[in-house]
């Protein structure tokens, strides 16, 4: 296993962001509700729901006291989104986090345009119409966004790792505010690497069967597994299926390869929490989300498992190891 060591980055990002906020903070005297909508179950994302909240206690906000949380999970089924969204706005929440991609902002925004989004993860956001511009979201939505580039840079890695490889299949779950996107990483891929994309939707845990079949009959090269809760959510079938058909697979998971995948180049999850940390933090105080520019993630990792790229007969890189 080859890993960046980001100790020393994360200390230094913690002690840049954190620290001094906690000095400063003033929270309001009166207890504010901090709902988190997810589409993935809430025992997933348990280590992101607790370090935030560590995050946010450092930062002077004290649970019970300061701020009381409400966590609503669709656990998979993006069609509960909308009844959860609307719970969380019947419950007069002072804002809502968002985790899920953009079906959890979208199901946010259609039951409120008051109180304020946070995104803790979307796809394209100006693209998929979340918000006007990066710099001024308009609205009552900000938060992170990640470019659709993202995506092409995974398949640049994963194409170092295959030799000659020319067809990936990308699971992806269903969301029709992606599909732009989706199309241009697709033309990307063919005109700048030769290489043909096929896209296997996913809409809940009970279609993943169906979608393996689909992925067996098109016999890629590989398979990137795109970043989305539920695709997380389902990450041991995934990889036990891809092992058994020794299927080179790219995760935009860490934890993931260290299970037996193969490799991931993924968002750094302590930057992400530090940052929607930053922008809880400005709305509790009064800052509104029109004014606040959505930010997009600037570190990332990559991890390769050497035992498992050894069992499929691939030697990796020097230009992907001294990366690792």
């Amino acid at each position: 296993m080859m890993r960046r060591d980001t100790s020393a980055a994360l200390l230094a990002l913690a002690a840049a962001t954190v620290l001094p906020r906690r000095l400063l903070a003033q929270p309001a005297s009166r207890v504010q509700r901090i709902g988190v909508l997810v589409l993935a179950s809430s025992a997933s994302i348990s280590r992101f729901s607790d370090e935030l909240r560590a995050t946010l206690r450092d930062m002077g906000y004290i649970e019970g006291r300061h701020v009381a949380y409400e966590v609503l999970s669709a656990d998979g089924n993006a069609e509960r989104l909308p009844e959860l969204a609307a719970q969380l706005v019947a419950h007069k929440v002072d804002l809502i986090i968002t985790g899920g991609g953009n079906v959890s902002v979208l199901a946010a925004r259609k039951a409120t345009q008051t109180i304020p989004i946070i995104m803790t993860f979307s796809l394209g956001a100006v693209e998929a119409g979340l918000v006007q511009s990066l710099a001024r979201p308009g609205g009552n939505v900000t938060g992170l966004t990640v470019p659709p580039e993202l995506g092409f840079k995974q398949l640049q890695v994963l194409q170092e790792l295959v030799p000659s490889l020319s067809r990936v299949v990308v699971l992806v779950r269903h969301d029709p505010s992606a599909a732009a996107t989706r199309e241009r990483l697709k033309a990307m891929a063919m005109q700048l690497m030769q290489l043909t994309i096929d896209l296997v939707e996913v809409r809940s845990p009970a279609d993943l069967g169906d979608a393996l079949e689909t992925l067996r009959a098109l016999k890629p090269r590989a398979l990137l597994v795109t970043s989305d809760p539920l695709l997380y959510q389902l990450r041991a079938p995934i990889l036990a299926f891809c092992r058994a058909a020794r299927l080179p697979d790219m995760y935009s998971a860490s934890d993931i390869v260290e299970a037996g995948g193969l490799i991931a180049y993924s968002l750094n999850l302590d930057e992400i929490n530090v940052v929607t940390a930053r922008f809880v933090d400005r709305v509790l105080k009064g800052a509104k989300p029109a004014d606040l520019p959505v930010e997009q993630p600037t570190r990332f990792e990559l991890v390769i498992n050497l035992s498992t790229a050894k069992a499929m007969g691939l030697k990796v890189p020097q230009s992907l190891m001294s990366r690792a």
